[in-house]
């Protein structure tokens, strides 16, 4: 509880890693808030369903808050006006780049207990976060809306935040490294996931590098680095030490 959970990929994709936190803490009962920006409902909802999860009816129950971002910008940009009353979360777009706090809100009330809540502890799961810089946000911005989440989420209510960012080191986007920076300080664990240098292979997809920010919890701890190649299946992510994939051996 209370942690902040940061996802990147790089040359990869790490998708795979937010449907494995959405699931996870859908099973564990906890209320979870999905801003999803990258993808439909129903893409979600089909990988869901082969990891044992309905999303519809976590929807149904209560436990799951979806923002479905791609609907959102399209009723924004090229829709009819707002109904009165029920603003967009990302009303950003309409207005100021560097004001976010229609998301936090829209956050924050999805995620306040109510009396008589059965759920576990509040989660919030973005996918992914460079989307909103793509959107014109600035990286100030998304990096305040994070903080206040982080306060409000983490401290207050001792719940979870996974966020997943895409990094590119060779790219000229300064914004968005500037973003994996400041979010790679900040976060209690990280969860790298990388193509292979050596390009595709059939039998390994990639790497993961774990990242156990030891450092941020207690002042001379070293942080802690493991790191594992990986292989996705219809139903799951099998995991190994370098060169240990079941093709070599």
């Amino acid at each position: 509880q209370g942690r902040f959970t940061l996802l990147l990929d790089s040359r990869t994709d790490g998708s795979f890693l937010v449907h494995h936190f959405l699931s996870f803490y859908l099973r564990a009962g906890c209320k979870v808030c999905f801003v999803a920006l990258l993808q439909s409902f129903s893409h979600y909802s089909v990988v869901a369903q082969k990891l044992g999860t309905n999303l519809t009816a976590a929807k149904e129950r209560g436990q799951l808050v979806f923002l479905e971002g791609l609907k959102s910008c399209l009723e924004l940009l090229f829709g009819e006006e707002e109904e009165a009353g029920e603003p967009s979360p990302l009303r950003f777009l309409r207005g100021s780049p560097s004001d976010l706090r229609g998301l936090f809100d829209f956050v924050r009330v999805s995620l306040t207990p109510a009396a008589g809540d059965p759920w576990r502890g509040p989660v919030l799961l973005v996918d992914d976060l460079s989307v909103l810089l793509s959107l014109g946000a600035t990286p100030v911005a998304v990096l305040d809306f994070i903080h206040y989440c982080r306060v409000s989420l983490c401290s207050h209510l001792q719940g979870n935040i996974v966020v997943l960012v895409h990094s590119n080191e060779d790219s000229e986007d300064e914004d968005n490294e500037l973003l994996v920076s400041s979010l790679c300080h900040h976060s209690h664990l990280i969860l790298w996931a990388e193509g292979l240098a050596t390009g595709f292979c059939k039998d390994v997809h990639g790497q993961i590098r774990i990242i156990k920010r030891l450092s941020l919890q207690r002042a001379g701890e070293q942080d802690v680095t493991q790191t594992y190649q990986y292989k996705i299946q219809d139903r799951n992510v099998t995991f190994f030490a370098r060169g240990l994939s079941a093709a070599l051996l």
